[in-house]
């Protein structure tokens, strides 16, 4: 029925309006017959409702914030090793190769834990799993003080902070990341990636000053206390979906659907996507690459770098402070990875960061001295760049070859990565107990690094799905 024109008055003298009846339309389709089936109705997600009010700064920016704080918080044990070693040698007379082997077994558990915290975040949520993962890291080191036999040091330092860590892991972020954010992924994947950098920025420096003054038991407590602050403000801000305060991850256009939660248990979940990814040849080639990564960096340099400077005759808290400057210019370069894997080749970028890392390494042995020279500086700035600039790159080709498993896949690239950093760390330690020196480890790690810029090559691209015509 259409509405006509208004009248001054209607047929019973009041005011009322014309009306005119449109034609009949098409007959309704009859029903189907009791022995006809009907179609069964085809279930459609539910899109996300629009928010009424969008604040000036999307949430996911603050999230993204909180992220880098906790990582921040959780990366303070983890740049304690290289600063402990000496200590626990001269007050327990441990050999460097047991106390490497702690670290061998936390720098694994970290490794080993990411992929099954990121599918328990998927289960239960990135709140819950952080909080106690800092609770843990707390636990460890703060239980450290206490320790007098190497099995309690492989407890707490190996087993405790390594599962604490390792769900904080990278893992941590790459499942932030795909949850709150469609548009500047690189970015953010690389600012939180450089939270561990800046955790060893703002951490190492002052766990040498307490190591060389206090002691190493405060040492540990200073990072205990620094993770049990990040707890409040993780339960606070942090929110598992954007949609759980109703908005869209960043990025999303009106068409965003918000994603199935996984029905099954995050073991199940977490081992089904090994067993598929462990299929194809891509994942080998990232596994290997970050491997390589591990073994150079987490394993190599943030565990060795400062007793073998110190065995040049460099006082301890310059070669830390050395090892905090490479985590500066980390950060600087694992944003810049980001914005680069936004617009350029993530292989290609794999390929450019192993090269020039192996580079560096191989010139390493020739510039350590009792002081700090000008021919170190230029590496610790070289090499700080390049630190963990892969990652941004490889969790863009976990997600462009994974899908919706991608960050799953990348906890398991980043079990690895901590494989071969847990084996550099202790091997190292070994040899340096053996021959008396570094020299050969660097060298063959740099002749690694090369070999993972040819792996990374031999990646190809995956195929662009175009849709029939």
């Amino acid at each position: 029925m259409a509405f006509g024109p208004l009248v001054p008055y209607g047929r019973h003298g009041q005011a009322g309006r014309v009306t005119h009846t449109l034609p009949p339309g098409p007959p309704s389709p009859a029903p189907p017959s009791p022995t006809e089936a009907a179609p069964a109705p085809v279930p459609t997600p539910t899109p996300v409702p629009a928010p009424g009010r969008r604040p000036r700064v999307h949430r996911a920016w603050w999230v993204a914030v909180v992220a880098f704080v906790a990582l921040v918080g959780a990366a303070g044990f983890r740049a304690t090793p290289s600063v402990f070693i000496d200590p626990l040698k001269d007050e327990f007379g441990w050999s460097s190769g047991t106390v490497s082997g702690a670290v061998s077994v936390n720098v694994l558990l970290y490794g080993l834990t990411a992929p099954f915290a990121s599918a328990l975040m998927e289960r239960y949520g990135i709140r819950r799993v952080v909080a106690c993962a800092l609770l843990l890291i707390a636990a460890g080191s703060g239980l450290t003080v206490f320790m007098t036999a190497p099995w309690q040091l492989f407890l707490c330092w190996g087993v405790l902070v390594g599962l604490g860590s390792g769900s904080m892991a990278l893992a941590f972020a790459a499942t932030v990341t795909n949850r709150w954010f469609v548009a500047r992924r690189g970015l953010v994947t690389g600012v939180l990636t450089a939270g561990g950098a800046a955790g060893q920025l703002v951490f190492l420096p002052l766990v040498a000053v307490l190591v060389e003054g206090p002691g190493w038991r405060t040492a540990s407590l200073a990072v205990c206390g620094a993770a049990l602050a990040v707890v409040p403000l993780v339960v606070w801000l942090l929110r598992d979906h954007p949609e759980d305060v109703g908005l869209r991850p960043y990025g999303a256009g009106d068409d965003h659907v918000r994603p199935v939660e996984p029905s099954s248990g995050a073991a199940r979940r977490t081992l089904g996507a090994l067993s598929s990814a462990a299929r194809t040849k891509v994942f080998w080639l990232l596994a290997g690459t970050f491997a390589i990564c591990g073994a150079s960096t987490n394993g190599l340099v943030g565990v060795h770098f400062v007793p073998a400077a110190h065995d040049h005759g460099m006082p301890v808290p310059a070669a830390a402070s050395l090892l905090a400057v490479i985590g500066v210019f980390d950060l600087v370069g694992t944003v810049a990875s980001g914005w680069f894997t936004d617009r350029f080749d993530a292989r290609r970028l794999l390929a450019v960061y192993y090269a020039l890392r192996g580079v560096s390494l191989l010139f390493l042995p020739l510039l350590f001295a009792g002081d700090v020279r000008p021919s170190m500086l230029f590496f610790v700035v070289f090499y700080g760049l390049d630190w963990v600039a892969t990652v941004p790159p490889t969790i863009a080709l976990c997600r462009e070859h994974f899908g919706a498993d991608g960050a799953i896949v990348f906890g398991w690239v980043l079990a690895s990565h901590q494989a071969g950093a847990s084996m550099v760390a202790f091997l190292a330690g070994v040899t340096r107990d053996a021959t008396g020196s570094y020299d050969v480890v660097w060298i063959a790690s740099g002749a690694l690094c090369a070999s993972a810029a040819l792996m990374a090559l031999v990646i190809r691209r995956r195929p662009e799905v175009t849709a029939a015509a």
